[in-house]
């Protein structure tokens, strides 16, 4: 593939999604990420119904913020105008994650969201995971997959998260969208919602009615990743 200006999101794109199935977060051809460049007002996306065994870098399309083919031979994901309409309303973000992994979508199936019952949960994120309601008829009869960036977006608001602090949700009766400043990061991000969602079901199974974490739990596995004095890592 001969160097453009779309290299460098073509290569985030495909490596992003190739980790999927080795994450064991898609089967067959579900699933898509996206990685977008903010100066090009442009992103990459997985095409549309192609196995993961035969993507190739160049099969990645890039598409514009409003949804449409700029560049690529294939059609684009089923889900292009959902990453569009995120990117368009979220400046900060560079990748998005779409996946129909096993635990999160049964939770999203539920319309529940995945309560904060452990500190791994609470390393990641001092909220439970938002399930979006299921969309409205109007909504479904009109443009589905645009409707559905709405449906994300509105969710958030109306619980009073910030979309850089919430980096994962579930869609009612659809499945998980996770969001990141990379696309690495979105897929990390989609990993840890799918084994955030298993723990919260297990715990469920082994004691029902199980309590939540307590707060300065919350705060302190929270605090010492993410927080103005954090020490994890190196």
């Amino acid at each position: 593939m001969s160097k453009n200006k779309y290299s460098n999101i073509r290569k985030a794109a495909y490596e992003a999604n190739m980790q999927l199935p080795k994450l064991g977060l898609v089967l067959f051809t579900f699933g898509n990420v996206s990685a977008a460049d903010r100066d090009l007002g442009v992103f990459a996306i997985k095409p549309s119904g192609v196995p993961y065994k035969d993507l190739a870098e160049e099969d990645m399309v890039i598409v514009d913020f409003d949804g449409q083919v700029v560049k690529g031979k294939l059609h684009p994901s089923s889900d292009t105008l959902t990453h569009a309409v995120l990117y368009r309303h979220w400046e900060n973000i560079g990748g998005i994650v779409h996946t129909h992994s096993t635990y999160a979508t049964a939770w999203a199936q539920t319309h529940r969201d995945i309560p904060n019952y452990g500190t791994t949960h609470a390393d990641h994120l001092t909220a439970d995971v938002p399930c979006a309601p299921p969309m409205s008829d109007e909504m479904i009869q009109g443009d589905y997959e645009y409707q559905t960036g709405f449906q994300i977006i509105n969710c958030l608001k109306e619980k009073g998260y910030s979309y850089e602090e919430v980096e994962m949700i579930l869609v009612g009766n659809h499945a998980p969208f996770t969001w990141g400043k990379t696309a690495d990061k979105a897929v990390y991000n989609s990993a840890v919602l799918e084994t955030v969602a298993q723990m919260a079901y297990l715990t469920e199974q082994i004691r029902p009615g199980n309590p939540r974490l307590k707060d300065a739990l919350v705060k302190k596995h929270f605090e010492r990743k993410h927080g103005p004095n954090s020490y994890y890592g190196q």
